[in-house]
């Protein structure tokens, strides 16, 4: 009997307490080092301020350039041709590669620029989704030059995971395209 009311005694103090609740999993946070931006001049006809973080590489033609973002997994391609009454054709390759993404792109973001002053012009876009493809834009004086810039992760693309990253780089993007200059 004293061992009944001993056990019965003993699973009632043993099961009052509270029941185990799982605890979440910790966020990753992501931080960037504040933007410093210093000059770059290209042998082939354009400057621009691009982040003191990021390299610059040559690739594997004359005037096409890798900016190399190591601790992200990141370059930013940059590509140059010189326009010889070919202006309509270096667009629509452009916005070729833009639009190849579609079948993984859940939106588009275009968005035309103007800087007069500077003769810079064209378009960049946004692209949403798991794209290979984050962020590009192409720039032109509408005579002699033409740039593309495509941005792109060594990983898979998941938008959540990159979204800390390709805000980074874009805001550096942004200010290499206020900060483009052809020479004269």
């Amino acid at each position: 009997m004293y061992r009944f009311a001993f056990s019965a005694a003993f699973i009632f103090l043993i099961s009052c307490g509270k029941a185990p609740i799982p605890k979440p999993s910790g966020e990753l946070r992501l931080e960037y080092p504040k933007p410093v931006y210093k000059a770059y001049t290209s042998d082939c006809g354009f400057s621009f301020e691009h982040s003191i973080f990021a390299k610059i590489e040559p690739a594997k033609k004359p005037c096409w350039y890798y900016i190399s973002y190591p601790s992200m997994k990141a370059k930013v391609f940059l590509t140059y041709f010189p326009v010889k009454n070919d202006l309509d054709l270096h667009i629509k390759e452009a916005e070729k590669m833009v639009y190849q993404h579609t079948i993984k792109a859940s939106a588009i973001e275009t968005k035309t620029f103007g800087f007069p002053d500077k003769r810079v012009f064209g378009n960049f876009y946004e692209l949403k989704g798991q794209t290979a493809s984050n962020i590009q834009f192409y720039a032109t004086d509408s005579t002699s030059h033409f740039v593309t810039v495509n941005l792109y992760f060594n990983s898979r693309p998941r938008p959540d995971s990159l979204a800390p990253a390709v805000a980074y780089i874009k805001a550096d993007m942004m200010h290499m395209l206020e900060t483009f200059k052809w020479k004269k």
